[in-house]
């Protein structure tokens, strides 16, 4: 049996406002402002991850905010994944802005 490649990205997991305890799984210098998980979505669509939002999901640990959580096929681990998004992010704000 083929071992599932979908990887769960919550927006907390990148979100530097947040600290390690709150669930954020990425280095302060890796990690993005209050990411949205439109900018999430775009991020990861354009780093070829077949992203799937489910919006109406919500982060058990903050189980009151709506934020929702992402779907996305990679091989290796979420935080790899989690990584390259927030990367990803990072760089489209950077263009955003200029």
């Amino acid at each position: 049996m083929a071992k599932n490649s979908k990887r769960i990205v919550w927006p907390i997991y990148m979100d530097a406002h947040k600290t390690r305890k709150e669930g954020r799984i990425l280095a302060k210098r890796d990690s993005v402002g209050a990411p949205d998980i439109k900018e999430i979505m775009r991020a990861a669509n354009e780093l070829g991850l077949e992203p799937s939002c489910e919006d109406e999901k919500m982060y058990p640990r903050f189980w009151w905010e709506h934020k929702g959580r992402i779907l996305v096929d990679f091989k290796g681990s979420k935080r790899d994944a989690t990584r390259q998004i927030a990367h990803r992010v990072k760089s489209l704000r950077a263009q955003h802005d200029s």
